[in-house]
């Protein structure tokens, strides 16, 4: 069982490097796609990831249950390939927000806490077969303008150090180049 997270900034390459490190595992791959398409840009997106998949990969679309989504897909002699994590804070962050009253403060919905926690607790505990999962960097720029951007930023850091300590193997995609930081070489 090997748990790898690729992690980059947006256009980086990340999500091909994923997708190739599943191809060439020569296992079954599972596909969790947790992408919504709230507008024509993101599905046209969405359509351009379904393009460059294997036809023969087996797409799971999960927006909010994704320890659940991974129960289900993960199996020992397979590979399941989770894009992307970002995504998925995004969808869970945004699925009941509400501001405390006189605060600005964003309250997070409940079931942000809930799953994310059910998330981490997965991986901790192990799945069988093989995992790649891709999530965004978004650490390394400037502090975002708007509570709830600087919210996400956070929430982003602490999901992406979170699940790095998890897995075994960590590779930043940068300008579609590979740097493991983390495990064996790919």
């Amino acid at each position: 069982m090997t748990r790898t997270l690729v992690i980059g900034g947006a256009r980086s390459g990340k999500s091909a490097l994923a997708e190739r490190l599943a191809q060439e595992s020569g296992k079954q791959v599972a596909y969790v796609a947790t992408a919504q398409a709230g507008d024509g840009e993101m599905g046209a997106r969405i359509l351009h990831h379904r393009a460059r998949r294997p036809g023969h990969w087996h797409t799971v679309e999960e927006p909010l249950l994704l320890a659940d989504a991974l129960r289900r897909a993960c199996r020992p002699g397979a590979i399941v390939l989770v894009d992307c994590l970002t995504l998925w804070l995004t969808n869970l962050m945004l699925c009941d927000d509400v501001a405390l009253p006189g605060s600005g403060e964003l309250a997070l919905p409940a079931a942000f806490e809930r799953e994310r926690t059910a998330f981490l607790d997965l991986l901790e505990a192990g799945l069988p077969g093989d995992l790649v999962l891709v999530s965004n960097e978004v650490g390394m720029g400037i502090v975002p303008i708007g509570a709830l951007a600087r919210r996400f930023a956070d929430e982003a850091g602490r999901l992406n150090q979170a699940v790095a300590s998890r897995v075994e193997r960590v590779i930043l995609v940068a300008a579609g180049l590979p740097l493991v930081l983390k495990g064996p070489p790919c």
